[in-house]
């Protein structure tokens, strides 16, 4: 009896080792390149350094739309202090839409067009608009939101990574 409640501790410890492990959250964030507007690229790798938010959006997406001055406002909040935003166009999105509301509404952080989806692909396959992922200083992904954030939870969030050495 005393083997089985010993092996049962065990088992026990470990869930709860695993648990703590996967409840961090943090994984790596998936290694992609993205072309921006102006046809320079960048990697997953360029990241690293700054708290990211990598927003999946499209012209079409009510939500989206109605989130991006918010988005901007996180953006300019926070600028500053070592925070980035790239703003992913997903592939069924027109160029020539994603160039003109990017014009048009002045954003202020890189813009991205997925033109083949492997980049929405590689970040989960992503299909709905908006998913955002909020990328620490390390490269790995903190969070994921599907849909409008909670901004005001979303800067508590942002805070916190910032602060981290």
């Amino acid at each position: 009896m005393k083997k089985y409640l010993a092996a049962a501790a065990v088992v026990v410890a470990l869930a709860t080792g695993v648990g703590v492990y996967l409840g961090s959250g943090a994984t790596a964030a998936p290694a992609s390149t993205f072309v921006l507007l102006d046809g320079s690229q960048k990697s997953t790798a360029d990241l690293k350094g700054k708290v990211t938010l990598v927003n999946f959006w499209a012209t079409s997406c009510v939500t989206c739309v109605g989130e991006m001055p918010k988005v901007i406002a996180t953006y300019d909040k926070y600028k500053a202090q070592g925070y980035d935003t790239l703003a992913v166009a997903m592939s069924y999105d027109p160029p020539s839409y994603v160039v003109n509301f990017a014009q048009t509404r002045k954003l202020p952080f890189k813009v991205a067009i997925d033109n083949t989806g492997s980049v929405a692909q590689a970040w989960g396959d992503v299909k709905l608009t908006p998913t955002t992922y909020l990328v620490n200083k390390r490269g790995e992904i903190v969070k994921r939101y599907v849909g409008e954030p909670d901004f005001a939870e979303l800067h508590k969030l942002i805070e916190k990574l910032l602060a981290e050495a």
